[in-house]
């Protein structure tokens, strides 16, 4: 790694190495060293360095830039690679949270070259701009202070210590109706941190818009209570994906309170839950399947203890006949793990599936096997259990159709 780099990129699994000589490195190493104690699950420390796990995304720290992408096959890396499954891990992450952009004149983001960061930055300041074009909704709130005329109820004691001079004006609490509501203090919040950590001069200016046509709001502390007291009615859920966003962004913001220098921002996501998540939704893209994700059944249930349940990723019916897929994100050729073969003979019983396939990320040809079963049970021989395989060619939209075209045609087999 080079120390005047701004824009890291590297693999999930991968490490990273500093030349601790450096001060830039080492300032860099030390910041995701006291990260890391805050117990953050993205990566692990080694010997002057960090090693990544299966999360990927983005972790800004100050104005440096660490781009983790999906790693599905074992070749080398080159820059057109990384180039490829940036923009693949951006169009996936919008395919499976369905961004649409509401912004009246919006175009499709120029995404290609940036980061995830970069997604969600100009996500959330178009939902905002789009808000702002509606018109901000209004709440009733109780508030208090002086008015020059008598309005709500007079508070005497605060009316006799701030306006015993001031004859003119009214110390009250009164109901007012305006825009200073929880909603907008947490996107005025989340305007304030993308001001603070944004380096995409592209949307800088918007940023700097949005400040000066907002209207300002009381700094309050963000937390993940404050997020879960949010209920949105007919009125408010125009602000669904603004506030979302805002989640995202101000309970993974970590501001340097020592130096200042070095905030932190990282949007880590689970491979394999994203992966789960997008075979998902690219087969429930395809017409006249019936899928299901997490279709839980009670599986075990201990004397006076709580039942457990199994849940296979993804349950389908297709010509009256029950079908089950685990999409894991491995690189896998021909052996899957005893524990993933175990789990789908649980699911070929208990869904009563007529076949029951584990889907990888990779090239390789379908592989199909049967269980083997004692002499006794012969009837249940005939249970297959395959290993499917997707490779990511060309864009995303035409992978999602290629998975659904590749599940049918193993269903149909």
């Amino acid at each position: 790694m080079r120390s005047q780099s701004k824009h890291i990129i590297v693999f999930e699994h991968d490490s990273l190495i500093f030349d601790l000589k450096n001060e830039t490195e080492q300032n860099l190493h030390q910041s995701l060293v006291q990260f890391f104690g805050k117990g953050v699950p993205y990566f692990n420390l080694i010997r002057n360095g960090v090693k990544f796990n299966e999360f990927v995304g983005a972790i800004q720290i100050g104005d440096t830039l660490i781009n983790v992408l999906p790693k599905a096959d074992k070749r080398k890396t080159d820059d057109l690679k990384k180039l490829k499954w940036n923009r693949a891990l951006i169009d996936m992450l919008r395919a499976v949270n369905g961004f649409e952009v509401k912004a009246p004149s919006s175009t499709d983001l120029n995404l290609k070259k940036n980061s995830v960061l970069d997604l969600y930055f100009e996500l959330f300041v178009s939902e905002v701009e789009y808000l702002l074009h509606r018109g901000l909704v209004k709440k009733y709130r109780k508030a208090e202070g002086d008015l020059t005329t008598l309005k709500g109820q007079l508070l005497f004691t605060q009316q006799i210590s701030n306006n015993l001079i001031h004859k003119e004006r009214f110390y009250t609490r009164y109901t007012t109706y305006d825009p200073e509501h929880l909603l907008h203090i947490i996107l005025f919040q989340t305007i304030l941190v993308l001001k603070k950590i944004n380096t995409n001069a592209a949307i800088s200016g918007r940023i700097n818009a949005l400040l000066l046509n907002f209207p300002e709001m009381p700094n309050e502390k963000i937390s993940e209570t404050v997020f879960d007291k949010i209920g949105l009615n007919r009125k408010t859920r125009s602000y669904k994906k603004a506030v979302d966003i805002s989640r995202l962004i101000l309970l993974h913001y970590h501001p340097d309170l020592s130096k200042g220098k070095n905030d932190v921002l990282a949007l880590m996501f689970d491979m394999n839950l994203l992966w789960e998540q997008f075979v998902l939704v690219s087969l429930k893209k395809k017409k006249g399947l019936k899928v299901k994700g997490q279709n839980a059944k009670y599986f075990w249930k201990p004397y006076g203890g709580n039942r457990r349940t199994i849940r296979p990723d993804i349950t389908l019916k297709f010509e009256g006949n029950e079908y089950v897929i685990d999409a894991k994100w491995k690189l896998v050729e021909k052996r899957p793990s005893i524990e993933d073969i175990r789990q789908m003979y649980a699911y070929h019983h208990y869904y009563n599936a007529k076949k029951v396939a584990l889907l990888y990320p990779g090239k390789s040809t379908y592989i199909s096997g049967n269980f083997v079963l004692p002499k006794e049970q012969t009837e249940l021989a005939n249970l297959e259990c395959g290993l499917m395989f997707t490779q990511f060619e060309g864009s995303v939209k035409h992978w999602q159709s290629k998975i659904a075209e590749r599940v049918i045609d193993w269903m149909k087999a």
